[in-house]
């Protein structure tokens, strides 16, 4: 089970932030930081999946902006990563070649993906279509 959801660029500033589990706002900054710390610290050679406290961090870097998902000890890391490279895709379909500056402007739209792609910390859907559908329709309501 997924149990945070983070987007953090190169200087540890978390762009985006979705925790499936209550965590005091007190200690997220907290953890936030260690595992920013954590994931930025490595090099490019060194494996994408670490071990931290009771749960396992898997990350993925695409250009200036880390994906880390916190998981649980029973999921498979090869799945999380290969969700997180699927969630990076979609967002590419959406905004034609994703930059920060999307999500900065757009996270309204990037937490509606992220809630049609994970429902209560569970992967639900992959599709990229079906991910994109009520976006579509949204965007077509606000046009007209």
């Amino acid at each position: 089970m997924i149990k945070f959801f983070l987007m953090v660029n190169k200087q540890g500033q978390t762009r985006l932030s979705k925790y499936y589990e209550h965590v005091d706002i007190s200690k997220r900054t907290l953890l936030e930081t260690e595992v920013i710390k954590s994931c930025l610290s490595r090099s490019s050679e060194q494996c994408s999946f670490i071990e931290y406290k009771d749960f396992k961090l898997i990350y993925r870097q695409y250009a200036a902006l880390f994906i880390v998902v916190g998981v649980d000890d029973t999921e498979n890391e090869m799945a999380i990563y290969e969700f997180i490279h699927n969630f990076v895709e979609v967002l590419d379909e959406y905004f034609s070649r994703v930059s920060e500056l999307d999500i900065m402007f757009n996270l309204d739209k990037v937490h509606i993906i992220l809630d049609e792609m994970v429902l209560n910390g569970c992967i639900v859907e992959t599709n990229r279509a079906r991910i994109l559908a009520p976006l579509l329709i949204l965007d077509k309501m606000s046009e007209s």
